[in-house]
């Protein structure tokens, strides 16, 4: 048997057993894919991160993302989550203000702000909208009357993760809202693989926002890192929040699942043409040791 240390955090809130729960693996140096796959098969999370050095220059880190079916090209509160456990562990030098972390997506940005609320920020990788769906097709999926959905269309919009993105007029719409496998099938339509589907509803802070990926092994994720940036592009897009340099709000998910975080979103420059900024809290929950054979 070869042991592990791990641990537990909760992301996205200042508030234990709320948020979106995280494995972490701090010192994964020597396990394998199969391996990481099949732990983060035993947590059972959303996702579980597994942190080694980085090979590639100017990265600290590098994060390898797994969901309990598959590994993830780049995922929002494992990075937060992840990020704060290394500076915790002393993996990253003390006093840092930011640092780059390796993922399949790329160099990923951290940023670190220190205060009497502590928040760490990640920046979004370059974001592109793909195709439309239709309207009727999500609103069927999602268990809705047509008349829910916003007058915004439902569209696919990636920043590595595809998601299609449906704006829904109001937050009890987005409680009503739920999504089965049969539902995701619907969607693909011969389209661009659509598995991961976000509703939400503008609100006057941001978003009230739920996100479903039953064919990533996850029915429905209580805080979705990598799938706000993109959220942030596509209200802008459709006017549904502001466009002006610096603009600043909140996505609240998780709520409905009993797991309510706070995912908070800095624009920087028109439209995010500086970049998009996710960040929010971390909380520690628990810590133990793998035995791995």
């Amino acid at each position: 048997m070869r042991t592990y240390s791990y641990c537990v955090v909760d992301v996205f809130t200042e508030t234990p057993m709320e948020g979106n729960p995280l494995a972490v693996v701090p010192n994964a140096a020597g396990l394998d894919a199969p391996t990481m796959q099949r732990i983060a098969r035993e947590f059972n999370l959303s996702e579980t991160v597994f942190i080694s050095p980085s090979d590639r220059p100017g990265c600290a880190l590098r994060f390898r993302i797994f969901t309990p079916t598959m590994e993830m090209r780049f995922a929002g509160h494992p990075t937060i989550g992840g990020a704060f456990v290394a500076l915790d562990r002393g993996l990253i030098p003390t006093g840092s203000a930011g640092f780059l972390v390796e993922e399949l997506v790329g160099d990923v940005p951290v940023r670190v702000e220190r205060g009497a609320t502590a928040r760490l920020w990640l920046t979004t990788p370059p974001i592109e909208f793909g195709p439309l769906f239709d309207r009727d097709t999500c609103a069927s999926a999602l268990g809705l009357p047509e008349s829910d959905l916003a007058p915004s269309p439902p569209q696919l919009v990636s920043a590595g993760n595809p998601n299609v993105y449906v704006a829904l007029r109001d937050p009890a719409s987005v409680d009503r809202a739920w999504l089965d496998l049969e539902g995701v099938r619907r969607l693909h339509g011969g389209k661009q693989s659509a598995d991961c589907v976000f509703v939400f509803a503008a609100t006057a802070t941001g978003a009230y926002s739920r996100m479903f990926a039953p064919e990533h092994g996850v029915v429905e994720d209580a805080a979705t890192g990598s799938a706000t940036g993109p959220l942030a592009a596509y209200m802008m897009r459709y006017g549904l929040t502001g466009t002006q340099d610096g603009a600043a709000f909140v996505s609240e998910q998780g709520t409905k699942m009993g797991r309510r975080s706070f995912l908070h979103v800095l624009v920087h420059g028109e439209n995010g043409s500086e970049g998009i900024e996710v960040g929010g809290s971390v909380v520690p929950f628990a810590q133990g040791t793998l035995n791995v054979p």
